[in-house]
């Protein structure tokens, strides 16, 4: 990749506006740009949420990031995107025009996982729901090329993200083309997108145009052909039985059951060996690109036989109607993440290709201080007043102190946005943003909500193996087991808990993000940190499930880690002298899933007194790995070979329909008198009638006359009677019960009739 790349965020020579200085808040208006003393913007920002510029909003870190550069940057808040009136009110951008949904994709922000449409949305004031449309991006987009012809458009943001090739789309239930093609944006910019999208800022304002940068790593574009000086392998000449990447191994120190897999102990075969000594080609990597990766300083002198070749995915044609090769497809996919040695990935729709470059460099320590030590207000934009903001409220005194995630969850999209290496802040710069929330959040009242990111305590975790961690392609890092690479030691953690405590006017510093168990175990002392000082009451874990076949399809761990980590946290929470319950999340009807399977978490849930009051459906989202099992009910985390489909576990049971997935979801809330019935008959059909009844190892009771009457009597209308009113893709919630009552809550007939007519 060019030079650029490597420089430094805050390296760049800042473009000429910087003499106008900061603005308090980046305009909404031109009465604000006036005041600003501005006649125009450089760069005209459009997205889908309300503008708060707070550090947790996509759009007030990209903004203010521009802004450091020197660029002066307007925003455009959730535009009625009928006509290209309102992408004009800030006149026509002097550079181009930055595209994102928002916060979250806008298919996921707006329908449920039953697809029904919400009638809310925390991203806007006052919680109201149609405030953007649906495929925000390609309809924002659409909307920036009619209001000004000619001036560039580069897309972004979690929607554009995880749309950046062909992927399976819920909502139409069909494979879709690349957001580039419909939105017919200029460039895209994939995960949180700093680094790529500052280069390109710079290098259009020195004149070049949007569609002739192609070396920028994070981004992807629209070409009719490869570019020169690349050559092509085909992507079913690298996934091959025992062999992930025709690449000789770098783990000569490595034992076998440290980092590797089933998939990866194979001998290579002949082809694979021809394949290497074709690719392997290439000049030394000092001599070919002295400027790339030079951070590892030993591995960068080694010779990576991956430079300059760009691996051909099956075309948009051939995965849209073909599941097995869009399983295949998803596999490559997934294995080109690593920023050190990921290829570029090459995708024809028709006549024109995606071109995806590998990721971007990953941020340093420094350059994570400096993007969130930018001047934030930390509060919405004035032009809102008093309007609450749902989204605000939850997280205006939260702290994001990491990036990334090296779980790999197959349900979960942050891998493949913003990658598996961990990006941690200093602990310098997160006392320092605790200082600012009490200067600046109204009303705070010495209680930080939250110190996390998308796992709390994956702060500064790392592989310890400069080779492993050039080349790894393991999806996951602690699945089916914690690599012996990964360093497992919370000591930054704990003492940037302390730290925090110790800051004069905080009062509390509560842990609110999921903590992933398994890892927290392996240290015990971060165990007792967190059960003494930093929870509320209530911490949430996401088990997911109990069951393997569902578990190892989510690439979760078993239940023995969650059972070690509650006997840990009940200790430490007694030595403390204080009392405090996990709550575990579930999700039903997740790719893998049996029905027996939901039985028996339901049989776990009520032998643990758990009573579930909102279930999240499994809810496919683009590019994730569990969307490939649900699309194809293929084993798409093996390698797809017709040996390995022939297997037993080479197909996935996938719960599909509305009848299947609201049964699932209606095990879980086994405690409701409104599912008994779905239930009663889906053990009926399992054999398990031991089941119903009123024995303490029975999951419901039996069916009494009045239930049978009312049933007779409701039989037309059953279908939505059955008391599906909670959105499933919403925030799940669970309350452990420890009255010390066993079984089931019971309802005379006349309290059951009551609350059977105030539900419907």
């Amino acid at each position: 990749m060019s030079q650029a790349q490597m420089t430094a965020l805050f390296d760049y020579p800042k473009y000429w506006a910087e003499c106008y200085g900061g603005a308090p808040f980046l305009p909404m208006s031109r009465a604000e740009m006036d005041t600003l003393g501005w006649d125009s913007c450089d760069i005209i920002i459009v997205t889908g949420d309300a503008y708060v510029d707070h550090p947790s909003f996509g759009m007030a870190i990209i903004g203010r990031m521009l802004e450091s550069q020197g660029f002066r940057v307007g925003i455009i808040a959730q535009p009625d995107w009928h006509s290209k009136d309102a992408f004009m009110k800030l006149g026509k951008p002097n550079l181009f025009f930055g595209v994102t949904a928002g916060n979250m994709d806008s298919m996921i922000n707006r329908y449920t996982a039953e697809r029904r449409m919400r009638h809310d949305d925390a991203y806007t004031p006052n919680d109201e729901g149609g405030k953007r449309p649906d495929r925000a991006v390609t309809a924002y987009t659409q909307r920036c090329k009619e209001a000004y012809k000619g001036v560039p458009v580069v897309i972004g943001g979690i929607e554009a993200s995880l749309r950046r090739i062909a992927h399976y789309d819920y909502w139409s239930d069909k494979v879709r083309r690349s957001v580039l093609f419909d939105s017919k944006a200029d460039l895209l910019v994939y995960g949180n997108a700093e680094r790529p999208l500052i280069e390109i800022a710079h290098r259009i304002a020195r004149g070049e145009e949007a569609k002739t940068i192609t070396d920028v790593r994070g981004s992807a574009f629209l070409t009719n052909q490869p570019l020169p000086g690349w050559q092509g392998i085909d992507s079913r000449d690298i996934d091959r039985p025992g062999k992930i990447d025709p690449i000789p191994s770098p783990y000569d120190e490595i034992s076998p059951d440290t980092c590797s897999d089933s998939d990866t102990q194979a001998i290579k075969s002949e082809d694979e060996s021809k394949d290497v000594t074709k690719v392997a080609q290439v000049v030394n990597l000092e001599e070919a690109n002295p400027d790339t990766y030079t951070q590892n300083k030993t591995w960068a002198k080694k010779a990576k036989p991956w430079e300059y070749t760009y691996i051909n995915l099956p075309t948009f044609e051939q995965v849209k109607d073909n599941k097995v090769m869009y399983a295949h497809a998803s596999r490559i996919f997934h294995q080109e993440v690593n920023p050190t040695s990921a290829k570029p990935l090459f995708q024809s729709h028709g006549s024109r290709s995606i071109w995806l470059n590998p990721p971007a460099k990953p941020l340093s320590q420094d350059e994570m201080d400096g993007v969130f030590g930018l001047p934030y207000q930390r509060v919405p934009h004035p032009s809102y007043g008093k309007a609450k903001i749902p989204a605000y409220d939850m997280i205006k005194t939260s702290i994001n102190i990491m990036r990334g995630c090296f779980g790999g969850c197959t349900f979960c999209s942050i891998t493949e946005h913003e990658g598996r290496i961990i990006q941690s802040r200093s602990h310098e710069s997160i006392i320092a943003e605790i200082e600012d929330i009490k200067v600046k959040v109204p009303g705070f009242t010495g209680v930080i909500s939250d110190l996390g990111g998308p796992t709390a305590n994956m702060y500064q975790l790392n592989c310890k193996s400069e080779k492993a961690e050039a080349t790894c392609r393991k999806p996951s890092c602690v699945w089916p087991t914690i690599c012996g690479h990964l360093d497992t030691d919370h000591t930054p953690t704990i003492e940037l808990y302390r730290k925090a405590r110790k800051v004069k006017g905080i009062k509390k510093v509560l842990i609110a993000s999921g903590v992933r168990y398994d890892l927290a175990i392996q240290d015990p002392e971060y165990v007792k940190e967190l059960a003494s000082h930093h929870v509320g009451g209530y911490l949430k874990i996401a088990p997911e499930h109990t069951e393997k076949g569902p578990l190892n399809n989510m690439m979760k761990p078993g239940m023995g880690s969650y059972d070690k980590f509650k006997e840990m946290f009940d200790h430490y929470s007694k030595l403390a002298g204080k009392k405090q319950y996990l709550i575990p999340y579930f999700i039903s009807a997740h790719p893998g899933t049996t029905d027996r399977d939901m039985v028996n978490l339901a049989l776990w849930l009520k032998e643990n007194n758990f009573k579930l009051d909102q279930v999240q459906n499994f809810y496919p989202s683009p590019l994730a790995n569990a969307t490939t099992l649900y699309h194809t009910e293929l084993n798409s985390l093996r390698n797809i070979t017709s040996k390995n489909l022939a297997k037993e576990d080479g197909t996935v049971p996938v719960p599909k329909g509305a009848i299947q997935r609201r049964l699932h979801k209606a095990i879980l809330r086994y405690h409701d008198p409104l599912n008994w019935p779905e239930i009663r008959q889906a053990l009926s059909k399992l054999g398990l009638n031991k089941l119903i009844g009123s024995a303490p190892n029975c999951l419901v009771p039996r069916e009494t006359r009045s239930e049978q009457n009312r049933a007779q009597h409701n039989r037309q209308g059953k279908n939505n009677a059955q008391g599906y009113k909670t959105s499933p893709g919403q925030n799940k919630k669970c309350s452990n019960n420890n009255s010390g009552k066993k079984g089931l809550t019971r309802f005379s007939d006349n309290q059951f009739k009551k609350r059977h007519k105030n539900k419907r």
